[in-house]
C-alpha cells in the first residue's frame, strides 16, 4: 500500500475513534456536533486512502488542493476499475455529510434515537469498506468495546423518523411558542430526506416553516412529508458488537446517478416515489399560500423562471403542478420585495 494512502487510512480510523469517543461521552457539551464531524472526517480520509489504493487520484492536474468529499464519492461510486462504492452505501454518506454541515454551519436539533441511528450506520458502512477495499476487519483495529452504545437505540428506524414527526405536531401545538426548536427538529430530517433525493443544499427557513404547517394542518404521514425517507428501509442484523445497519432502497424504487454539475445536488438520488406527491401543488393552491392576486402570481412564476426547473414545477397531463420547493421560493422572493413591485416588473417586461 502507498504511504500516502496508508497514512490517510490511520487518520480516518482516528477520527472514527474518536467520533465513537464523543457518542459514548456521558456529557453532552459539543458531543453531537462532534460524533458527526469526526464520522464525516474519517470517511473522507478512508475514501481518499481508498481512491489511491485503488490507483486513482484525489488532486486533479494543476490543482493544489485535493478532491472534496462529494468527489470523493462520485469517483468512489462510478469511475472504472476504482469503484467499491454502491449507491446505497453513497445514500449513507451523503445523510452523514449533509447533517455535518448543519452542526458546523447552523443549527440542528437531533434526537438521541437518530444520532444513534447515523453513527451505528456509518460504523457498519465502514466496517464493510475496510474488509471490501483493504482486507481489514474493523474487530482487528478496534476493540470490540468501541461502539457507539445508547440506552434508547431505535429498534424500527423509520418508526423513529415517525415519533419525531409526532413530536414536532406536539410542539406546535397552541401555546408551546417552540418555533426554533421545531426548526432545528425539522431541519435534520429535511437534511436526512434531501440527501436520500440527492439534495446538497441545507434546508432554508421557507421549507421548514411550510413543513411546519403541514404538520400542524395534521399531516402527519412519512410517504407525503418526507418522501425520499420512505423510498428507503434500514436493515438491522446482528448484535452486541456486530451488529450492523444499512440503508436500503425499497423494492421497485430506484436509486439514479445525478449527472455532474448539477447545481445543489449530491451524487444518487432515490427516484420520487410518486410525482403527484412531489409536485403537489397547484396554481390556485400556489396562490392562495402566498396571499396574493392572480396576475401577481403568473408574474412571480415567469419572473423567476419557475416552470424551467424541474425542482419547482411538472407539466402533468396538461396541468402544471408546483412543488414545495417553488412555494418556498416564491415566498423567499416576496420576503425581497412586495407583490406589487414584481407585478410591476413583471408589466414592463410585456409589450406595450
Amino acid at each position: 500500500m502507498r504511504k500516502e494512502a496508508r497514512l490517510l487510512k490511520e487518520k480516518a480510523l482516528n477520527s472514527l475513534t474518536l467520533s465513537i469517543d464523543h457518542f459514548n461521552r456521558p456529557w453532552d457539551i459539543g458531543r453531537t456536533d462532534a460524533v458527526l464531524m469526526l464520522l464525516d472526517h474519517s470517511f473522507e480520509m478512508l475514501l481518499k486512502a481508498a481512491i489511491l489504493h485503488r490507483g486513482g487520484r484525489i488532486r486533479d492536474p494543476g490543482e493544489k488542493n485535493t478532491i472534496g468529499f462529494d468527489q470523493c464519492v462520485r469517483r468512489a461510486l462510478s469511475t472504472g476499475k476504482i469503484q467499491f462504492l454502491s449507491e446505497e452505501q453513497a445514500l449513507t454518506l451523503q445523510s452523514i455529510n449533509g447533517l455535518r454541515d448543519a452542526a458546523q454551519h447552523h443549527l440542528l436539533d437531533i434526537s438521541e434515537g437518530h444520532l444513534y441511528l447515523q453513527a451505528q450506520s456509518g460504523i457498519t458502512l465502514y466496517r464493510d469498506l475496510l474488509k471490501h477495499v483493504f482486507g481489514e476487519e474493523l474487530c482487528d483495529v478496534l476493540p470490540d468495546r468501541v461502539l457507539p452504545i445508547a440506552t434508547i437505540a431505535p429498534l424500527d428506524p423509520i418508526a423513529l423518523f415517525t415519533e419525531e414527526i409526532r413530536e414536532v405536531a406536539r410542539l406546535l401545538q397552541p401555546g408551546k411558542r417552540r418555533g426554533a426548536e421545531v426548526t432545528a427538529r425539522l431541519r435534520v430530517l429535511s437534511i436526512v430526506d434531501g440527501a436520500m433525493q440527492g439534495e446538497k443544499l441545507q434546508p432554508g427557513e421557507g421549507t421548514l416553516r411550510e413543513i411546519g404547517r403541514r404538520i400542524a394542518s395534521g399531516v402527519t404521514d412519512l410517504d407525503t412529508l418526507f418522501p425520499g425517507i420512505a423510498a428507503v428501509r434500514f436493515v438491522t442484523e446482528g448484535s452486541g458488537p456486530t451488529i450492523n445497519l444499512r440503508i436500503v432502497k425499497k423494492e421497485g424504487v430506484p436509486v439514479t446517478l445525478v449527472p455532474e454539475g448539477d447545481a445543489g445536488s449530491s451524487v444518487v438520488a432515490v427516484k420520487r416515489v410518486a410525482e403527484l406527491d412531489y409536485y403537489n401543488l397547484r396554481f390556485t393552491s400556489l396562490r392562495k399560500k402566498l396571499g396574493i392576486t392572480t396576475n401577481q402570481t403568473t408574474a412571480l412564476i415567469k419572473l423567476l423562471a419557475i416552470k424551467e426547473n424541474d425542482d419547482y414545477a411538472k407539466l402533468i397531463i396538461s396541468t402544471w403542478c408546483y412543488s414545495r420547493y417553488a412555494l418556498e421560493r416564491l415566498k423567499d422572493a416576496l420576503d425581497e420585495k412586495p407583490a406589487e413591485t414584481w407585478w410591476q416588473e413583471y408589466r414592463g417586461l410585456r409589450p406595450a
